[in-house]
């Protein structure tokens, strides 16, 4: 059996080198709990780095697609007013006493060739009554809002969607 006395002197010359083992173990645990966090910390940062740049890219993406359909809208918007503008400007022309006339041609057929009736030639000119005129107008307004809508969707179409 061991004495106290030897074990008291065995710890007299070892207590420095397990005191220095025992202050490295600690050390090695600390670095490696500090390394393992800052390897998450760094995966963290990179993922949130990434998620940022997409955020921004689709911000700027979104910044030029508003700007182009600002463009487009004003665009269109001026070509509209621009033909209300002039049907207006024909609706009071109209009002004013003018007539709407429609110029026109009408195929000839065989049976008006042989028949020798009298009618209309080719590019005849009609005068239209107020209430023809103004329906008309009326049917040109929709026309040209509607081909308006059809090239605004058209353009939106070939700039947004099809990117």
């Amino acid at each position: 059996m061991i004495s106290l006395a030897e074990v008291t002197t065995v710890l007299k010359k070892l207590w420095l080198p397990l005191l220095l083992t025992a202050v490295l173990g600690a050390l090695v645990w600390a670095v490696n709990h500090y390394r393992d966090n800052a390897v998450t910390y760094k995966e963290q940062r990179d993922k949130a780095t990434e998620r940022l740049n997409l955020a921004n890219d689709t911000i700027k993406d979104m910044t030029v697609r508003q700007r182009d359909n600002a463009a487009l809208d004003a665009k269109y918007t001026k070509e509209l007013a621009d033909a209300n503008a002039e049907n207006d400007a024909l609706r009071k022309r109209l009002d004013n006493g003018g007539r709407v006339r429609v110029k026109g041609s009408c195929p000839v057929s065989a049976t008006t060739k042989t028949s020798g009736t009298s009618g209309m030639g080719n590019d005849a000119t009609v005068e239209l009554s107020d209430v023809a005129g103004r329906n008309v107008l009326g049917i040109r307004s929709g026309i040209i809002s509607d081909q308006t809508s059809l090239r605004t969707l058209q353009e939106y179409i070939k700039t947004q969607c099809q990117r």
